[in-house]
Order: structure tokens, then sequence, then C-alpha cells
């Protein structure tokens, strides 16, 4: 299969922050963060692979600032690497006030994503291909990533799409 480069994948989403997404002290919900930054990491795995995807985990995710309703969120999402049937897909989350012009990183996670067909079988997905310094760090640091998410799973005993077989 034919790798595609990383830039390939990068996809950007903004939403403005309303009142109906706030919690008690008129901020954003961190809940509504987390699925804005889902959505915009799919967008990102679809753009690499063309055909469905589903989240498979979602990493740690801090949150470094509030978003205060009235801002915009602006999700920036890339592939970061492709394994077998699955992709690491980074998310940055920035917060701006429109009124002052000041943008502000707010979060970033890391998640995978499966590629499956239409009747849900996982399919493989081409390799990414990075061409910049920064995408080929994060290519490395997604490798180094993914092996903690395994080790993480055979220790809890499950297993998972590109999860190697356990070993006895």
């Amino acid at each position: 299969m034919q790798g595609k480069p990383i830039r390939e994948s990068h996809s950007e989403l903004s939403e403005l922050a309303l009142p109906n997404d706030a919690n008690g002290l008129n901020t954003l919900l961190g809940g509504k963060i987390m699925h804005l930054v889902d959505v915009a990491g799919a967008l990102s795995a679809v753009r690499h692979c063309r055909c469905f995807c589903v989240t498979a985990s979602f990493d740690q995710m801090d949150f470094l600032e509030p978003v205060r309703i009235g801002n915009l969120v602006v999700l920036r999402a890339s592939v970061n690497r492709a394994f077998r049937t699955s992709m690491e897909v980074g998310v940055k989350v920035f917060s701006e006030d429109l009124r002052a012009a000041i943008k502000r990183h707010v979060a970033s996670a890391y998640l995978t994503f499966v590629a499956v067909d239409a009747n849900h079988e996982t399919v493989p997905v081409p390799p990414a291909i990075p061409e910049t310094e920064e995408e080929k760090r994060r290519y490395e640091e997604a490798g180094e990533r993914r092996a903690q998410r395994l080790a993480r799973r055979r220790r809890s005993g499950r297993t998972g799409p590109d999860s190697p077989p356990a070993s006895k």
C-alpha cells in the first residue's frame, strides 16, 4: 500500500463557545472540549485513510486553561503515525478571544483511530510519511506512545486492533 504525506491529514475545526455548553463558572465544559477533540481527530484520520474510522483510545488530556464563553475554540489535528489498521492522531486546542485577538493553547490530546469498512471489519491504512522535522519527531514519539499503550493493554488483559498476541 502506498504511503501518504502527513500534511494531507491536517484538519482544522472551529466552534464558538456558547452558553449552553458552559459550566457554573461560565467556561466551556471539559466534556464538550473532549467531544470536539474526538471530532477533529476523526476528520484527520478519515482524511488519511479515506474510510470509516472509530475511536479506539483517548490518551491523557490536560486542560491547561479554561475556555471562556464567547471565545472561538480552534482545534488542529493531524495523523502522527499509521500502523497496520490504526492511526495515532494529535490534536491541539486553542481558545481565541475574538475581540482582543488573543490566542491561547488550552489543551492537547492523542487519540487512536481504527479504520473499518461498512461491515465494521478493520482494514489496513496507508503508511504516514513524515516530511518536516516536527512531523518526524511526532512520528517517532507516536511509536513510543503506542508501545506504552500496548503494554498497558497486555497488563490489563485486553486486546485490540494492532495488538500483538499476548505472551503466555
